[in-house]
């Protein structure tokens, strides 16, 4: 008996089973968009041959559900999509099953029956670090007092148009250092449902106050990192 064709031997569940799966998104994979992504999870999903669930009618397709999309141009350890199986599969055989057809950029860290809605998303953990030149102790106190000193604006897109926002009014906590030459900051902002706070509009706020970024592109560069999710106490892991 083939592998992928194990799926139809397994016992039927009594009703679909909702499985979340929690993946990383890294390295070059960061400039794929999010339709490019539930394109390859469609494929992927299908090739790993697990007890999926189809929608029923004239175009049954597998009914894929994402949390919180990640903007392209940043990284994740934390990134979450729900699916529906209809047969009884262990976790660690979906897990494997999965990774024998992933990379290491785009890889499944855990499997796992979900428990709460992706609703309940109320903030983003990130780690940034940039590389500018010209970056002294004196300009990462200088960054470090603006994330304290109202207002830090900067223009946001929204459904009605441009507006100007008070980027503190986004984070919950954050916390700026200088290491290794770099500017390091650890942030927890604001991602909830009608409060969300696309990571990139930190690093176009400090692009605007202090020029960081503004030299040969071939020698500054940074890196945005999505290290969890969290409830609205924003210390709780969203899972």
């Amino acid at each position: 008996m083939k592998d992928n064709e194990k799926r139809f031997t397994l016992p039927m569940l009594e009703s679909p089973r909702t499985m979340r799966i929690k993946f990383r998104k890294v390295g070059n994979l960061q400039y794929i968009s999010h339709l490019d992504l539930q394109r390859t999870f469609n494929r992927v999903l299908v090739r790993a041959g697990l007890p999926l669930w189809y929608t029923k009618g004239f175009n049954p397709h597998i009914k894929m559900v994402f949390g919180m999309p990640l903007p392209v141009g940043s990284e994740s350890e934390c990134e979450m999509l729900d699916v529906r199986v209809e047969r009884e599969m262990s976790d660690e055989e979906m897990l494997q099953r999965l990774n024998a057809e992933l990379t290491d950029e785009l890889r499944a860290l855990e499997i796992y029956p979900a428990q709460r809605k992706f609703s309940e998303i109320a903030f983003a953990e990130y780690d940034y670090t940039i590389h500018t030149q010209g970056v002294d102790a004196t300009l990462v106190d200088a960054i470090a007092s603006a994330f304290v000193t109202r207002p830090l604006t900067v223009t946001r897109r929204t459904k009605s148009g441009e507006k100007e926002v008070d980027l503190l009014d986004f984070v919950h906590r954050i916390a700026v250092s200088f290491a290794d030459g770099d500017i390091c900051i650890h942030a927890i902002l604001a991602a909830g449902e009608g409060n969300y706070l696309n990571p990139e509009l930190l690093i176009t706020a400090l692009k605007q106050r202090f020029g960081i970024l503004s030299g040969d592109p071939t020698k500054e560069h940074y890196r945005i990192l999505r290290r969890r999710v969290l409830l609205a106490d924003g210390e709780t892991e969203f899972r």
